[in-house]
C-alpha cells in the first residue's frame, strides 16, 4: 500500500524542520563557543589589568610606608584618655607643619592616621605591624565632617592632632563598640600628596 501524499508531505515537513533545527543548533553551539572564548579572553585581560594595578599599588604602598612609617611611628603612643567635654568646635593642633600646598575643602590628598576615643583606646589607625597600610585616598573615601574641617589649612607633609566633637564625628549613632553614641574622638592625621 502506497503512502498517501499528505503523509509524505508531513514526513518531508518534519524532516526539514529537524534538519533546520539541527543546523541551527550546530550554528548556535559554534557561535556560543566563539562568544565564550571572547568572554574568557576579556575576563583574562581584565584580571591581568587588575593584577598589574594591585602590584603597582603594593609597590607604591611599600615605598610610602618606608618613607612615612618612621614619622607616624613617633605618634603611635600619643593616644591617651581625654575629657569628653571638648566643646562644640573642631580643635586643631599642628604637630609638624608641612612644606607642600595648603589643604582646602576641595583638595584631593592621601592620608595616614591614628584615631582614638576618650578612654584612650585606638579604634583605627594606618599601622599594620611594622609597616603602614595603604593611605586613604580622599577622592575615593567619605570622611566625617570633623576630619574634613580639621585638615583645612594644613600643608601637604604636615601632621596635625584634631579633636572632633560628637556632632561632627558619629553623633547619636556612634560607630561600633569603640565609639558609642555622642562620643567625641581624636585623630592624628598625616597628609601626603596624592599620586
Amino acid at each position: 500500500m502506497a503512502t498517501p501524499k499528505s503523509q509524505r508531505i508531513g514526513i518531508w515537513i518534519i524532516a526539514v524542520v529537524m534538519m533546520v533545527g539541527t543546523i541551527s543548533g550546530f550554528i548556535a553551539m559554534v557561535l556560543q563557543t566563539d562568544n565564550a572564548k571572547q568572554d574568557q579572553a576579556q575576563q583574562n585581560k581584565m584580571l591581568e589589568e587588575y593584577r598589574k594595578q594591585m602590584a603597582e599599588q603594593e609597590k607604591r604602598g611599600k615605598e610610602l610606608s618606608a618613607t612615612y612609617y618612621p614619622q607616624l611611628k613617633e605618634y603611635q603612643a600619643t593616644p591617651a584618655a581625654f575629657d569628653m567635654n571638648v566643646g562644640d568646635t573642631v580643635q586643631k593642633r599642628d604637630l609638624k607643619v608641612g612644606d607642600g600646598e595648603e589643604v582646602t575643602a576641595t583638595t584631593k590628598y592621601e592620608a595616614y592616621y591614628i584615631g582614638w576615643n576618650p578612654k584612650g583606646k585606638t579604634f583605627d589607625s594606618s599601622f599594620d605591624s611594622e609597616t603602614l597600610k595603604t593611605p586613604i585616598d580622599t577622592s575615593q573615601t567619605s570622611l566625617i565632617e570633623g576630619w574634613n574641617e580639621g585638615v583645612v589649612g594644613m600643608k601637604i607633609g604636615g601632621i596635625r592632632e584634631i579633636t572632633i566633637p560628637s556632632d561632627k564625628a558619629y553623633g547619636e549613632k556612634g560607630s561600633g563598640d569603640d565609639i558609642p553614641p555622642n562620643t567625641p574622638i581624636k585623630f592624628i592625621v598625616m597628609i601626603i600628596s596624592k599620586k
